[in-house]
């Protein structure tokens, strides 16, 4: 009795000492468990008399019960104070304004992409689209490009290794040739989209570029209403005050041809005339090539499956990095590649 006595003040002082969660187990674990001394007496009870293992019994009872009692009040203290130690660390302070974040916004290129897409979309056009991998007779035999054409040699055109006369398209022109094929004019459609060359990387060249071409098919379209929409799209993207010439040209898709120049409006010869002879982008012409464009050859016309003798058409192509890069002063198309932040939160 003696000893039970004893360690049971033993126990409960052990509890009350115990600091954390992990004390406090290890001072169950160390009175009540397997090898403690508890087991022990429990194991001295076969030594006794029926009437004393019953008297042993009652005290063992009332050793565990005040022990158990004591260990879940101490448990539950300690548990307390361990969770508001928790919640005092992890307290957020809701005053705090939040992490400022930048917001994002579409890419140099796309937002030009889009500007000159609603400008034709805005005269009228739809957009079309198609396949970046094209098999050779939209890329080139339906838009009037011979076989032995330099631009079907592989130092200008990318070939797919794995099937005959396909390729990675070198301009959204079979876009055109697929809108025509596969409906009767009237057609005007605006076609942007990725092309690619064989070209090597440059400050002004990339094998992989921007592109949007538009072609208008119906009756009695004539240069004239070409050069009325390059003029409303060039003063829709440039400026109002901008005229645009037409300097003849050759295209294998269009007859007649021309390459499209916008005035100047750095050095202020938006008029056309000439300007500062060191402007970086006119070079003091008081120009600024931006496209090519013509009317549509008949042959294309034909082998689309529309008669040129009921209907003409005219087309043309922008390159989007180029107008980006006049409209924001960019020298090296590779800046639209670079990833650079610093570039890119410009715009």
């Amino acid at each position: 009795m003696t000893d039970l006595e004893t360690l049971q003040r033993d126990a409960l002082a052990a509890v009350e000492r115990a600091g954390d969660l992990d004390a406090l187990d290890e001072a169950r674990v160390r009175f009540t468990g397997k090898k403690s001394d508890l087991v022990t007496i429990q194991k001295g009870m076969r030594e006794l008399s029926p009437d004393e293992r019953k008297e042993r019994g009652k005290q063992l009872n009332a050793f565990r019960d005040t022990f158990q009692r004591a260990f879940d009040a101490r448990r539950d203290e300690l548990a307390s104070v361990a969770l508001r130690e928790r919640l005092e660390a992890e307290r957020l302070d809701l005053s705090l304004p939040p992490r400022r974040l930048t917001p994002g916004r579409p890419h140099l290129l796309t937002q030009v992409e889009q500007e000159i897409v609603d400008v034709f979309v805005g005269l009228g056009y739809r957009v079309a689209e198609g396949p970046e991998v094209e098999s050779g007779a939209y890329n080139f035999d339906l838009l009037n490009i011979e076989p032995d054409h330099p631009a079907r040699q592989e130092m200008d055109t990318i070939y797919v290794s794995f099937a005959a006369d396909v390729v990675l398209r070198t301009h959204t022109s079979p876009v055109q040739a697929r809108t025509m094929t596969a409906q009767a004019p009237p057609v005007a459609v605006v076609c942007p989209g990725r092309v690619y060359r064989a070209d090597s990387v440059d400050a002004t060249h990339s094998p992989v570029f921007t592109q949007v071409e538009g072609l208008l098919v119906a009756q009695d379209v004539s240069m004239a209403d070409l050069r009325g929409t390059l003029l409303a799209f060039s003063r829709a993207l440039f400026g109002a005050e901008r005229q645009i010439r037409l300097r003849p040209s050759f295209f294998p898709f269009t007859e007649p041809s021309a390459e499209v120049d916008v005035s100047c409006g750095f050095c202020g010869a938006a008029d056309g005339r000439a300007g500062d002879p060191d402007c970086r982008v006119c070079s003091g012409t008081g120009w600024i090539e931006i496209l090519g464009a013509g009317m549509v050859d008949p042959n294309v016309l034909s082998a689309c499956g529309y008669d040129p003798g009921e209907v003409s058409g005219f087309a043309f192509g922008i390159g989007v990095e180029r107008v980006a890069m006049l409209r924001h002063g960019v020298r090296d198309i590779r800046d639209f590649y670079d990833a650079d932040a610093r570039f890119l939160s410009r715009f």
